[in-house]
């Protein structure tokens, strides 16, 4: 039991630490600063799908990213909650493989533009909804299921308690 719980915060915080990589990967690549950004960290967003450990580890990887990467307060908050959404339905979708990159991509592409608007204010509000929607479509849409079916070949290793 307590070998669970010690693998369970180990990816946890492995994940998290992935997120706050790919993330500064991306900031330094400058995927991140445009119109469409790309954050490769986002890929990871299909990670429920093989453990229930993804869900905090994205949460307090997005979290950890917004602070460092000095996101303004209500980006920090509800960018974060946006991904814990995404993280929690993507688990719930589990046993349906083609459709868990949809809920991050869905939940972003909602609620970003308004965190756009009322943090940074950029509008017009429709305008972020497609440019979000097309970024996250490339990062958990394409990269994520890349990663998805490159991943499944080995759950049995690299997630053997959840498999």
């Amino acid at each position: 039991m307590k070998t669970k719980k010690v693998l369970f915060l180990t990816q946890a915080a492995m994940i998290a630490a992935l997120y706050v990589v790919l993330t500064y990967l991306a900031n330094l690549l400058g995927l991140a600063n445009y119109a469409i950004q790309v954050r490769f960290s986002e890929a990871l967003t299909i990670l429920p799908y093989f453990t229930p450990a993804a869900i905090p580890g994205l949460f307090i990887g997005c979290l950890l990213s917004n602070i460092l990467t000095g996101c303004a307060i209500i980006d920090i908050l509800f960018g974060s909650l946006a991904t814990l959404l995404g993280a929690i339905i993507t688990y719930m979708l589990r046993k349906h493989k083609w459709f868990v990159a949809l809920p991050p991509i869905l939940s972003n592409t909602i609620i970003v533009p308004f965190i756009l608007k009322y943090a940074y204010g950029i509008v017009p509000l429709w305008f972020s909804a497609v440019t979000v929607g097309i970024g996250e479509f490339i990062s958990c849409g394409i990269l994520g299921m890349l990663l998805l079916f490159a991943l499944d070949k080995y759950k049995a290793v690299l997630f053997k308690d959840y498999a």
